[in-house]
């Protein structure tokens, strides 16, 4: 195989390529004129519509079974004792157990806004009651978390 004769080879088309991007960069106002037309041959089209994104049906999330309750109560009364005695890394460590095991009760995020209230870590506490009140469920749940929001 010869390879002095590849560049020969390639020349055509390193010509092309080169011709071709000459035609897409021309200079402004070097196209062909437009065509003037009358305005009874204009004919308007209308924006296409716009379409809300498409996003999944809010539905309203199962009460947690009692199986999952029964294992997380626990936690949060072991939590609720540990933020009461001051203990708050103990309580959150506590209240994060208890988040895997039903991540959208929002039980635990407002034991989590309390024991952050009780830290004084404010900021923290209406973070994570806002965040609860997208799982919130009863009326009273709604209402101890909204508290915290403020």
């Amino acid at each position: 195989m010869a390879l002095h004769y590849l560049p020969v080879r390639l020349a055509p088309l390193g010509l092309a390529l080169s011709i071709a991007g000459c035609s897409i960069y021309s200079a402004p106002g070097s196209g062909p004129a437009p065509v003037e037309r009358s305005p009874e041959h204009t004919t308007v089209t209308p924006p296409p519509a716009t379409s809300p994104p498409v996003t999944a049906p809010q539905t309203p999330r199962p009460p947690a079974e009692p199986a999952t309750r029964a294992a997380y109560q626990p936690l949060l009364d072991r939590a609720e004792a540990a933020t009461v005695g001051g203990d708050y890394e103990q309580a959150l460590a506590l209240l994060q157990r208890a988040q895997r095991i039903d991540p959208g009760s929002a039980q635990i995020y407002l034991g989590m806004a309390r024991t952050h209230r009780a830290r004084g870590d404010n900021a923290q506490s209406r973070a994570t009651a806002e965040r609860g009140l997208l799982y919130c469920r009863a009326t009273a749940e709604c209402d101890a978390l909204r508290a915290y929001t403020r």
